[in-house]
């Protein structure tokens, strides 16, 4: 599908995904010829799903060989795990900011380091041996629907990038992963936002990208960004563009607020409690990536009551310090 935008065109290709919630949604900007040809975001690497792209690049006018660059908002493999292929078959630039590099890259080593940090994260959350191997079977799915290696180059902060006869500015949004990206139309109408606004549910903070620290306060800062570029279009990486970026930014705020109080009921009502625990009493039994997903949202938001005193933290037992607190310094006004 192609939708013009102030003159030009956004060619919107949907992908197969059966790991995570929703298929991919990829993006191609310009035409052959008049370039450079660039893909925002590449699903996962399996052989139905190269088909699904080929077929959506024709559909442009495209072939995968015509593509000249690559932007990957982060580096979870439903979005860069296309890359190094695409890659392989055309040449093409792919850029990913510098925390994500390696991870989008495919480099052995940081996989062994993050995983190294999940299995902390797994002990620490207090999460039980059976749905640790459940979970393990999941990520090494999703390690195996990547490419092999890619050459990444840096995006940085604020850089420009001529992108299908136009510029994009890259925007450094974390919390999601350390390293997510959009990618702003130089005059702001339109906004490339992976997976840090989604259409119908909320991105996942916590476990997403073990590695982050403070993970709630960045995707809140992410948030508030957004609500100050104030784009007119948001294009995510799953499902339908989000016309209303600024109120959709806002709905998510207000989620991780209320879930925040949640989190306080819980332990005013079971606690003291493990960030597992805390994420059964909230989400009940979990499945596949949820597994991760759950209790690392639950540590998020544990941790951030901790920074402002109002949870402490005993070797991963949290407990209330501050049966009512006012949570308005913990949360942007947007």
């Amino acid at each position: 599908m192609s939708i013009a935008v102030n003159s030009y065109s956004v060619h919107v290709i949907g992908l197969h995904n059966t790991v995570f919630e929703g298929d991919n949604t990829v993006y191609l900007l310009g035409d052959s010829g008049y370039g450079p040809l660039t893909l925002v975001d590449a699903g996962f690497d399996d052989p139905e799903i190269r088909a699904q792209l080929e077929t959506g690049l024709a559909a442009a006018g495209a072939s995968v060989a015509d593509i000249d660059q690559v932007l990957l908002t982060h580096y979870h493999g439903d979005h860069s795990g296309l890359a190094g292929w695409i890659q392989r078959e055309s040449g093409a630039t792919v850029r990913c900011h510098a925390a994500d590099r390696p991870l989008a890259g495919g480099d052995a080593d940081a996989y062994r380091e993050l995983r190294s940090e999940q299995e902390s994260r797994f002990e620490k959350w207090g999460m039980p041996a059976s749905a640790r191997e459940e979970l393990r079977t999941v990520l090494d799915t999703e390690m195996d629907l990547n490419a092999g290696t890619v050459d990444v180059d840096p995006v940085t902060d604020g850089e420009m990038i001529r992108a299908g006869g136009r510029e994009l500015r890259a925007i450094h949004l974390p919390g999601h992963t350390a390293g997510h990206v959009g990618y702003a139309s130089a005059e702001g109408e339109d906004l490339f936002v992976g997976d840090v606004l989604l259409p119908e549910y909320t991105p996942n903070v916590g476990g997403a990208d073990v590695r982050l620290d403070g993970a709630l306060v960045a995707y809140l800062d992410s948030l508030e960004r957004i609500v100050q570029l104030a784009p007119g279009t948001a294009w995510p990486g799953h499902r339908d563009r989000i016309n209303d970026p600024v109120g959709r930014a806002r709905v998510i705020a207000a989620h991780h607020r209320e879930r925040t109080e949640n989190v306080l009921d819980v332990l005013r009502t079971h606690g003291p409690l493990t960030a597992w625990d805390v994420s059964h009493r909230l989400f009940g039994d979990l499945s596949g990536i949820h597994i991760l997903h759950g209790p690392g949202e639950a540590d998020a938001h544990l941790a951030h009551l901790d920074a402002h005193g109002i949870v402490s933290n005993d070797g991963g037992v949290y407990r209330l310090r501050d049966t009512d607190p006012d949570l308005d310094p913990l949360f942007p006004d947007l």
